[in-house]
């Protein structure tokens, strides 16, 4: 803890090694939120880059009231969504009242994490952004909806609509292998 703390003070000095260090200890965890959010492995690093320049630019107001990784997380996300706040608009979500939801005894467990991640980032992106907001970075669907601007009832209905879409593309990809085994 004593090192971080070393790192955050190196950072608020606009010190570069320190910079660089935080960046190198960071970027792994942080190009996976990254990748979650977007469609590509480059769209992912534009993010990345863009999120970082805002760390070093805002980390002489970390206060320390969470821990740096989630510091940084949020700034990350933060800029995912921002970078793809505009795209929503270009593929309207709509606020569906009744869909068929997928079975919540189907389990992902049997992927592998690249494979979860590319039909993740196969989804349309209201989906995309809703899924990985609600499923995997714990918000409320009301919390979502006050970061889209969107209601409650599309944010559940985009949920919804992510996970039947992923239970599909998981039983096709199951349908596939089990194919290619026989």
């Amino acid at each position: 803890m004593d090192q971080e703390k070393a790192l955050i003070e190196g950072c608020k000095k606009s010190n570069s090694e320190a910079q660089k260090e935080l960046y190198h200890h960071f970027v792994p965890k942080m190009m996976v939120v990254a990748l979650r959010y977007s469609k590509s492995q480059q769209e992912a690093e534009d993010i990345l880059q863009e999120a970082f320049i805002k760390v070093f630019n805002h980390i002489k107001g970390f206060k320390g009231d969470s821990s740096l990784y989630y510091w940084i997380k949020r700034i990350v996300v933060n800029t995912a969504l921002n970078h793809q706040r505009s795209k929503l608009y270009l593929f309207p979500m709509v606020d569906v009242q009744t869909l068929n939801e997928p079975d919540e005894s189907f389990k992902l467990s049997d992927h592998s994490w690249e494979d979860l991640l590319q039909m993740i980032q196969q989804l349309p992106s209201g989906c995309q952004i809703i899924f990985n907001m609600y499923a995997i970075e714990g918000y409320s669907h009301k919390e979502i909806a006050n970061k889209l601007n969107i209601s409650e009832g599309t944010s559940k209905s985009q949920y919804a609509r992510a996970k039947s879409l992923l239970k599909e593309k998981i039983l096709r990809e199951d349908r596939k292998a089990y194919e290619r085994a026989r």
